[in-house]
């Protein structure tokens, strides 16, 4: 692909783009409304690219055995990095991948193609929604759900509540875990409360981030991990090493504590993320 690829996505009404990365050869970044959403390297699908999608991969090779193949929903598509990596990493897996944008699915599918005879398949609407009508086989048999929602470079309210979490953590067998990508800025009100919220839906929850974004010290991605068993403490030093660096897991009393008494969101309290400031994540496109 040697001009970028886009398309007004007729939902939401923002500009899709997905242009080749000059650095990286064989890897294309998707660009929504000026905001990057997803690096995908076609030559190597191991490779993630975001700090924080890194940060995910550590957690999926957690789960079962090395190259077990596991069983995932995505809430959330993107460029399908993470369902691209799972395949590459644990060939077999069973995934689900949920987006209501059916256009933005189309130009990844048809720019991006998706790895031959893996198993994806890819739902259309509102992620609470389509969660709700997922195949009643599904309950109690999923290893790993992800929520990475955004429309533009914000998350929707009601993919914030405690109501939405108890929905998508009942998917999870014994041992699963649900991992939800939180973007907040300084003081972390929205953070601390989805942590709160997540840490109530499961019993068991982690952050994970660069420190001086826990510190709340500027814009950034925390990374919510949580299970309705304890997470293994020895995942917490794989989690550590594995960078980015520098980097931190809080988890049991120290997560008690930076959640500070933030209360717990529900579909009456809930509010979309806070907008990153234009200077942070947003880009300039060719063509613009």
């Amino acid at each position: 692909m040697t001009e970028p690829a886009s398309v007004i996505l007729a939902l939401s009404g923002y500009r899709a783009v997905i242009e080749a990365d000059r650095w990286v050869p064989g890897s294309y970044t998707l660009v929504v409304d000026g905001t990057p959403q997803s690096h995908v390297n076609l030559d190597d699908p191991s490779q993630l690219f975001f700090e924080y999608i890194q940060r995910i991969g550590h957690v999926i090779d957690q789960l079962g055995l090395p190259g077990e193949p596991i069983t995932a929903v995505h809430l959330g598509a993107g460029a399908f990095t993470l369902p691209r990596y799972i395949e590459a990493t644990r060939p077999g897996s069973r995934q689900q991948v949920i987006e209501i944008e059916t256009d933005l699915v189309d130009l990844v599918r048809e720019t991006l193609p998706l790895p031959r005879g893996a198993s994806i398949r890819v739902r259309h609407g509102d992620a609470r929604e389509v969660l709700g009508r997922l195949p009643g086989g599904l309950r109690g048999q999923v290893d790993l759900v992800v929520v990475d929602v955004f429309s533009g470079a914000r998350t929707p309210a009601h993919v914030t509540s405690l109501e939405f979490y108890r929905e998508a953590v009942s998917l999870l067998k014994p041992g699963g875990v649900i991992v939800v990508n939180v973007a907040d800025g300084p003081g972390l009100a929205f953070a601390r409360g989805q942590a709160a919220t997540v840490l109530a839906a499961t019993g068991h929850a982690a952050a994970l981030a660069e420190t001086q974004i826990l510190k709340g010290r500027r814009f950034g991605n925390v990374v919510l991990v949580g299970s309705r068993e304890k997470l293994p403490l020895e995942w917490m030093p794989r989690l550590l090493a594995g960078g980015p660096h520098p980097s931190k897991v809080v988890e049991g009393s120290e997560l008690r504590n930076w959640i500070a008494g933030a209360a717990i969101v529900t579909d009456d309290t809930a509010v979309q993320s806070p907008p990153p400031s234009k200077n942070i994540f947003q880009v300039g496109t060719r063509g613009d």
